[in-house]
């Protein structure tokens, strides 16, 4: 069975945006590499990754809030709708081998905050789990030092400037 690499990041960018070229980019690589791709289904960052994986040959699963009541976008091969933003913050991580986390706001933290802590508290098993751009390489950084002030476990969460960096490693974790 493939494996699969659950996406997260922004609604809000644009085809032509960098962010959302990015990722396209990295579902592409994941596509090309013999991996599905799972994300939140709707625009933006999903729509773009699952556009990239979708064009290449790659499964997309695309998980849905219904209380947002928008389509979910084009590039899916299966499509999943939840009723709570918990249910569906669950489905998401249930169905990744790995997780990446592009660029967005607080929806986003949300979602690397919630994968990040699953691992420390052992509720799932430690994945591959990469973040891409400035901002969470930040965030990430200074987290890292909390955590390590805290003695818990470090180095759960790699930061990478380039996507072809974030997508190699993911690529390479998931086939060792």
């Amino acid at each position: 069975m493939k494996k699969t690499v659950t996406i997260f990041g922004s609604s809000l960018p644009k085809p032509g945006e960098r962010e959302y070229e990015d990722a396209y980019e990295i579902g592409r690589r994941f596509a090309l590499a013999g991996l599905n791709v799972c994300n939140g289904g709707n625009s933006g960052i999903m729509e773009a990754s699952a556009k990239g994986a979708f064009e290449n040959g790659g499964k997309v699963t695309g998980v849905t809030l219904s209380v947002f009541k928008v389509s979910h976008n084009n590039y899916l091969s299966e499509h999943i709708s939840c009723g709570t933003m918990f249910e569906r913050m669950q489905k998401l991580i249930d169905l990744g081998d790995a997780y990446v986390v592009l660029k967005g706001g607080t929806g986003t933290m949300f979602e690397l905050a919630t994968v990040w802590e699953m691992f420390n508290k052992g509720f799932i098993g430690i994945k591959p789990f990469a973040c891409h751009s400035s901002m969470w390489k930040e965030i990430a950084a200074v987290m890292e030092i909390q955590i390590a002030y805290e003695k818990r476990r470090s180095g759960l969460l790699k930061a990478f400037d380039g996507i072809g960096e974030c997508a190699d490693y993911i690529i390479d974790s998931l086939n060792k």
